[in-house]
């Protein structure tokens, strides 16, 4: 939808489009048809497995024992040999928000697309409100962020963010509210728009109220975790998260490991991401049939479906150079740009930039970040790097297909200037 607004862009193809419109029932019956056609396939998948399915609320009653059971059936208890727990999170909602879910709504509401308003509030300015700044401003509503600390998408590395914001916020029918908490917000009733109260976030002196058409709160994730029976393995939840250890075993309130009991995904808090949940499961599984594993979290990598995307792996540049004064090492920057590559020219999305954290004493990735066309699909080879520990002076000698965006990285590894010229390759290559 935003490539067909964008008249400019298309005319650089050579392309002429008319006014581009869009059915906002036929978008929401799409997203709403995939995210059904996944959890069929998630489904139909496990079962071809021999996984057997139970319905119902589950908790745990004791060592190696579970409990579950439908509203006003009786429960049945079973036992296994190992418990994971996968309770996920639910969207998170401060004090003083009242969620209608029309008119203030969190991204489970929103991802229905029930109403497009022409003014929304999003409350939040992490990858969930970004993504949906992203939709929204492209379906033609106009934004405003309200953020509680001093900058714009506070998690992402103070570099990229800069950029992000000049390419994803300014230019778009994007305000926003930094530093202020919004302290109470009401929904729309009796034909009064939705009310969002702003306090400064430092002094607490109220700062500002705005009447708007909707709200969306996009204040991260809670974990899912009450009603669980914890007690019953005397397991003290932190900030609501289920306590674990690197192999995910759960750790009782007296800091030993509760035999056979893991949990992995959002409910542990390492990294709220589905992919970093699966990661975890699949460690869990390994441990479990007898194979030790550890996973490496910093090899993970996030992305912000924008357009375009934004994605991470490893440390910001900040967290970096806090590792390196403690340990006492050094770091280099390398960047890359979109506009040296041919692909993203032909394309004509040259707005963006590669960056890599490393060691040029021993070619370390620390930490790579991207913003631009497909960034989400060009992070992996860095995230593999990470994973596999190979350095710099060994992945550089690696060959890209050209024209392809995977270059970007080419370019990145290849800029690195590495000191020790010692490879870090476990076999010698094999000359064909």
């Amino acid at each position: 939808m935003r490539e067909l607004q964008n008249e400019h862009h298309m005319k650089s193809f050579g392309l002429q489009v008319a006014a581009a419109g869009y059915d906002r029932q036929g978008v929401a019956d799409h997203a709403e048809n995939l995210a059904t056609k996944i959890r069929n396939n998630l489904t139909n998948s496990l079962k071809s497995l021999g996984v057997d399915i139970l319905t119902g609320v589950g908790s745990v009653v004791g060592p190696q024992k579970v409990k579950f059971g439908k509203a006003g059936d009786s429960e049945t208890v079973i036992t296994a040999k190992d418990i994971i727990i996968a309770t996920g999170s639910v969207p998170f909602v401060p004090k003083g928000v009242e969620v209608d879910g029309k008119t203030v709504i969190t991204s489970d509401h929103a991802l229905k697309l029930e109403t497009v308003p022409e003014w929304i509030v999003i409350v939040g300015s992490g990858y969930i409100g970004l993504e949906f700044s992203d939709v929204y401003t492209a379906l033609g509503s106009e934004v405003t962020f309200v953020e509680a600390l001093d900058q714009l998408m506070p998690g992402f590395d103070p570099e990229i963010g800069k950029l992000a914001q000049r390419v994803l916020i300014n230019p778009r029918k994007i305000d926003y509210h930094t530093g202020v908490f919004a302290t109470k917000i009401t929904p729309a009733k009796e034909g009064n728009p939705v009310r969002i109260e702003l306090i400064d976030a430092k002094t607490k002196e109220p700062k500002d109220t705005l009447e708007v058409d909707a709200a969306l709160i996009a204040t991260g994730r809670a974990p899912f975790t009450q009603g669980l029976g914890l007690e019953n393995v005397n397991v003290e939840t932190q900030r609501g998260f289920i306590p674990v250890d690197e192999r995910m075993r759960v750790i009782d309130s007296k800091g030993e490991l509760v035999p056979h009991l893991y949990c992995i995904g959002d409910a542990n808090g390492k990294m709220m991401l589905a992919h970093a949940a699966s990661a975890q499961g699949i460690s869990v599984v390994e441990q479990v049939s007898g194979k030790d594993h550890v996973l490496n979290h910093l090899s993970i990598p996030a992305a912000c479906f924008t357009h375009p995307e934004i994605s991470m792996v490893g440390l910001t540049e900040p967290q970096a150079r806090e590792k390196a004064e403690k340990e006492g090492f050094e770091i280099s920057i390398a960047k890359t740009s979109f506009k040296a590559n041919t692909k993203a020219l032909a394309e004509n999305e040259g707005d963006g930039i590669a960056k890599m954290i490393y060691r040029p004493d021993n070619g370390e990735i620390l930490g790579v970040h991207i913003f631009g066309m497909h960034a989400a699909d060009l992070i992996h080879e860095a995230s593999n790097a990470i994973a596999l520990g190979t350095r710099i002076q060994d992945i550089k000698y690696a060959v890209h297909a050209h024209p392809t965006l995977s270059e970007v990285i080419d370019e990145l590894f290849k800029s690195a200037k590495v000191k020790s010229d010692v490879s870090s390759a476990v076999a010698e290559p094999v000359a064909v």
